[in-house]
């Protein structure tokens, strides 16, 4: 974003799938698997190691030992406890390889809002809201269309590079093909609402040219190993054109892939030192659908062009 910059979906959409924004927004839970599965609730912390006890009779007959079926038995969770770093990153990048592929071939409807909330302190009331369907057409092509661009931003320019931020940075995909291009460290375990994650730490080992990087943190779960949350900024950021931190949660698609289904932002971008603008963010993405058809799917009729 620009001053004189820098996106929400249709929440009754969401809604309508199940997804409670309000929820999460209050302190609940986006992070279920699927509207099917349900919640994972407390996985690691309901585990039980199971320890052979045996009672020890007078003729002190042996008890049968259980190891073996135990470790064939052993969750794949628990499993994934003893990997080390190198390898979780290994095997998540291969599985954002998989789930981008695959994002690529869905159709899906896109809201974005932008707010200027103030500018210095003083309350403004600039809200622009684009809608979109990412669609494909009859030879393949994947496109965004927009359907109705509402509102006005007085205070910011809406740039290029929001546009890109919003349609191809987000949602942030760490594949293999993406991974040589950064610096990614362990940083811990971390439970995200009901999901038990491990935390990398995520920033570009250069920035070439006009590519927009991401620079951040980055949450993996740890059965499925694969990236459920995410939160960090756009960078270069460049004087004058400023991006605010933000923060995108998946769910379960299709009881396989984690999907965006929430994107967030709120910061105070300081364009000079005497010019702060409050910005809020939001993007939602809803009714995903598979391609499988050579007919371009349409959502809505497009206005004929005069």
């Amino acid at each position: 974003m620009k001053t004189i910059l820098a996106s929400s979906f249709d929440l009754n959409q969401l809604l309508a799938d199940g997804i409670l924004i309000e929820k999460y927004l209050e302190g609940g839970s986006l992070m279920s698997r699927s509207k099917g599965e349900g919640m994972r609730v407390g996985r690691l912390g309901c585990l039980v190691l199971l320890v052979l006890t045996a009672g020890i009779s007078r003729a002190q007959t042996p008890a049968r030992s259980q190891n073996t079926e135990q470790t064939k038995a052993q969750p794949a969770a628990q499993r994934a406890l003893e990997l080390q770093p190198e390898e979780i990153i290994k095997k998540f990048s291969q599985r954002e390889t998989e789930f981008y592929e695959a994002w690529m071939q869905y159709t899906y409807h896109q809201t974005a809002e932008v707010k200027v909330v103030s500018v210095n302190g003083i309350p403004k009331n600039e809200k622009m809201t684009t809608i979109s369907d990412i669609v494909f057409k009859d030879n393949g092509a994947r496109e965004v269309q927009i359907r109705r661009r509402a509102g006005d931003l007085r205070s910011v320019v809406y740039t290029m590079e929001d546009e890109e931020v919003i349609n191809n940075l987000q949602p942030f995909a760490l594949t293999e093909k993406e991974l040589p291009e950064y610096n990614v460290k362990y940083v811990g375990k971390e439970k995200v609402d009901e999901l038990d994650c491990y935390v990398f730490s995520v920033d570009p080992k250069i920035l070439k040219g006009n590519k927009m990087y991401f620079e951040g943190k980055i949450w993996v779960d740890d059965r499925d190993l694969q990236i459920v949350r995410t939160v960090g900024k756009p960078v270069p950021q460049k004087k004058g054109n400023l991006f605010p931190d933000f923060e995108t949660i998946r769910q379960m698609i299709d009881n396989k892939y984690w999907f965006p289904v929430w994107t967030h932002a709120e910061s105070d971008l300081h364009f000079s030192k005497s010019e702060t603008v409050h910005i809020e963010e939001t993007i939602t993405y809803a009714d995903y659908k598979r391609f499988a058809s050579k007919t371009t799917i349409q959502f809505e009729p497009v206005e004929p062009k005069n």
